[in-house]
């Protein structure tokens, strides 16, 4: 199995276009990687891939991709798009990707109606993309030779669906992780997630490589840093320092934090707390960053 990391990066990436904190300040002055919004792509054999969520800046995640460049006039290596709930950072991109191009789209039964409900997204022509439900905990082959099993984990509802009471614990089919499995390798990817009950937990033990949610270090990271109103778990985020405790026993091969915030110090690959995320057993993804397994 083959991983691209497309976008290490929360919504809005780094450098957000408002902030001026300092890792954007930072990014802006290239002394830190910048991040486009998170995504990545998968393959089994290295020439049919899938794209797990698409995010408002796919256009240059391609480009920046050889391995997804087109590879005749109009043909490409580009066979899915699975997204794993209806946020904007993870399903803007769709709109990109409307070039009369056919491809499968994956996402529950309850995202696909979030995105038909948006009729922007009725320019990916039915005749073109087909729409495919997935169920819960049930295989689908999503490009040749690789199978996504959809599980759900604790989130919350997109920000544009959001009421009064906003519930950040649910569970069901507003926000899921997927299990990857390719020549015999398990790999997991949850770029939004809640809190690590142990039924999740025991899911995660054994896997080959978990790619897990690193938006925040600490839950009330940004109201200390003045760029917001919200803790991490309000937004439906587990903060990094809980989730190295909360896995800290938990076998797995490979373990990497995506979806950072630009307000997050590991965006800084010299900071102390990313030092202290290696030591704990935890790589930091990069845009661009390849995992072989």
């Amino acid at each position: 199995m083959r991983i691209i990391v497309l976008g290490a990066g929360a919504g809005g990436g780094l450098p957000q276009w408002n902030c001026g904190c300092g890792n954007c300040n930072a990014a802006r002055a290239g002394r830190i990687p910048a991040m486009t919004q998170s995504s990545i792509a998968v393959s089994a054999d290295g020439r049919d891939w899938a794209v797990l969520n698409a995010s408002p800046d796919i256009r240059a995640q391609l480009a920046a991709t050889p391995a997804l460049h087109p590879t005749g006039l109009r043909d490409m290596p580009l066979r899915s798009v699975l997204v794993t709930n209806g946020d904007i950072d993870h399903v803007a991109g769709l709109l990109t990707l409307r070039e009369s191009q056919p491809f499968a789209l994956f996402a529950t039964a309850t995202i696909h109606r979030v995105l038909a409900d948006n009729p922007m997204l009725g320019a990916l022509r039915d005749d073109l993309v087909a729409r495919n439900p997935v169920d819960l905990d049930r295989p689908v082959e999503i490009a040749p030779g690789l199978d996504a099993t959809l599980f759900a984990v604790p989130g919350k509802v997109p920000l544009y669906q959001e009421g009064a009471v906003v519930e950040t614990g649910l569970v069901g089919e507003t926000t899921v992780g997927v299990e990857l499995a390719a020549n015999g390798r398990r790999a997991l990817y949850v770029p939004g997630c809640a809190d690590l009950p142990g039924w999740l937990t025991d899911r995660i033990a054994g896997a080959d490589l978990l790619i897990f949610d690193g938006t925040l270090w600490e839950d009330d990271e940004m109201i200390r840093m003045g760029l917001g109103q919200k803790t991490g778990r309000r937004m439906g985020h587990m903060p990094v320092l809980d989730t190295m405790a909360a896995l800290r026993d938990v076998p797995v091969g490979r373990r990497v934090f995506v979806h950072m915030n630009n307000s997050n110090p590991l965006a800084d690959p010299a900071s102390d707390q990313t030092g202290q995320a290696q030591a704990n057993g935890w790589q930091v993804a990069r845009d661009g960053m390849e995992i072989a397994l």
